[in-house]
């Protein structure tokens, strides 16, 4: 068969394992680093402690320590428990502009209500509330787990993490069995099969010895909670609960080229973006920031969401400390000077439903890193729409350093889309474009991405971070 022929100024995307087959052993050893992250940190929470303790070994200095900074200083500024920012002090100035990745810690999940346990049908269950975009019908009859922090009656606090440990119990959402569903689910359309106020999770049937009390079962699981955890049940009221699947991320595939997990959106790119500042080498031209995120499933709100003023007040800090005369005028001026990657996934072809994705844009699997000009809805509703100058600025740095990338887009016009975190650095005036690891399944509690992809993402950031 004669060999194929394109013309030599033509686009063509390239395969990951075919151009980087001397990368390959690199590319699973990065891979088996990332799993251990992502199956030990499945909340906000989790994240940031991960990422702290981390930095701090490779000389990363919380910012309250610093007195003054110089090039090569390597800091850190956290924002409660559920936000971080790093950041390598550049041989120019703050007021020059930064070079920046961000991306959130944040993924779908089930929260615990305020009030959360009930007994009904012979059991305790805990009631709970979605958070970000889920198909509920994919969150029932899987082991899930508990993890969170609850701050007790005394002001004390105690952290929970129940359901990952071999000899943990576990906890789960029964769904209706097939032989009474006809009516009760059959008749509704696939969304609607589970209901929010459904996704209770059973976590009892054996009732208290004392049968003079009311609500037995759901009495021996407060008692539990108190003799293990010191916990009452109003304590759940100044709690973060959250319910996340009970399983680690696995190898996918005979050749293990991917991997399974919950929180590939938008760890993935998180995990890779903080190894890429951790990894730099050498003293940078421009300082270089990375910020992990939260809120962004539910619209990047609140104090830990990139709308609040922490990312401001922290460069703001950084600028101050390094020249305590900067006027007003020069902060600002920075973020003009700055340039980002909003380090969020995209959604690769998914080989049972090509119907929704448009075959030449929508990203592919192996494919590289995904470089998307903007996402949004239908008629681009809720995207930065990054710049034809930053586009080639950013091509030009991969392709300059090698990296295997592709343009994307988050599938066909009509079918629906979704944002990321750059319209708000846009709102800044920084120049920022959408770049991350193509996920399939994405938002369910098992996504799935090519360990190629992920490997040249952290390359990717890399080369950003250096040349930008």
């Amino acid at each position: 068969m004669a060999e194929k022929k394109t013309l030599p100024f033509a686009y063509e995307r390239k395969n990951v394992w075919d151009n980087k087959k001397d990368e390959i052993q690199a590319i699973y050893s990065f891979a088996d680093d990332y799993k251990h992250f992502i199956s030990t940190c499945k909340t906000e929470r989790e994240c940031v402690r991960f990422v702290e303790e981390e930095a701090k070994k490779h000389n990363f200095h919380a910012f309250e320590e610093k007195k003054s900074l110089k090039a090569g200083d390597k800091v850190f500024l956290r924002n409660g428990y559920r936000n971080i920012l790093l950041a390598i002090i550049g041989k120019r100035p703050i007021s020059e502009g930064v070079n920046m990745v961000v991306a959130h810690i944040d993924a779908p999940r089930l929260d615990l209500k305020t009030v959360p346990l009930i007994e009904d049908g012979d059991m305790a269950l805990l009631k709970t509330h979605y958070y970000g975009g889920i198909k509920k019908y994919q969150w029932v009859n899987i082991p899930l787990a508990l993890h969170g922090t609850v701050i007790r009656r005394d002001g004390s606090s105690v952290d929970l993490c129940i359901g990952e440990k071999k000899d943990d119990p576990v906890f789960t959402i029964n769904d209706l069995l097939p032989h009474l569903a006809g009516k009760s689910q059959g008749e509704k359309k696939l969304l609607d099969g589970v209901e929010g106020e459904n996704l209770r999770l059973v976590v009892g049937n054996r009732p208290i010895e004392d049968k003079d009390l009311s609500e037995r079962i759901k009495a021996l699981a407060l008692k539990h909670l108190h003799d293990e955890y010191g916990i009452e049940e109003e304590d759940f009221i100044s709690a973060e609960i959250e319910i996340v699947p009970a399983f680690e991320a696995r190898d996918i595939g005979f050749d293990r080229s991917m991997v399974g997990a919950y929180g590939h959106d938008d760890r993935v790119c998180s995990y890779a973006a903080y190894r890429a500042i951790r990894d730099f080498a050498g003293t940078p031209e421009k300082t270089l920031i990375v910020f992990l995120v939260d809120k962004e499933e539910i619209g990047s709100y609140g104090v830990t969401g990139i709308r609040s003023r922490f990312f401001q007040n922290a460069l703001g800090k950084l600028l101050r400390l390094q020249d305590p005369s900067a006027p007003e005028a020069a902060f600002r001026e920075m973020f003009e000077k700055s340039f980002a990657l909003s380090a969020d996934v995209g959604a690769v072809i998914n080989p049972m439903f090509k119907e929704v994705f448009d075959p030449v844009v929508s990203p592919r699997m192996g494919y590289g890193v995904i470089l998307e000009k903007y996402t949004g809805s239908r008629g681009k509703a809720g995207a930065s729409d990054a710049s034809a100058e930053l586009m080639g600025k950013v091509r030009k740095i991969f392709n300059d350093n090698g990296i295997i990338w592709q343009p994307g887009s988050l599938g066909k016009v009509d079918e629906g889309g979704g944002g990321t975190v750059a319209y708000y650095l846009a709102d800044l005036g920084i120049q920022v474009v959408d770049c991350g690891v193509g996920v399939d399944g994405m938002h369910s509690p098992f996504e799935v991405i090519s360990k190629a992809d992920l490997h040249q993402a952290y390359e990717g950031y890399k080369a950003f971070l250096k040349d930008a």
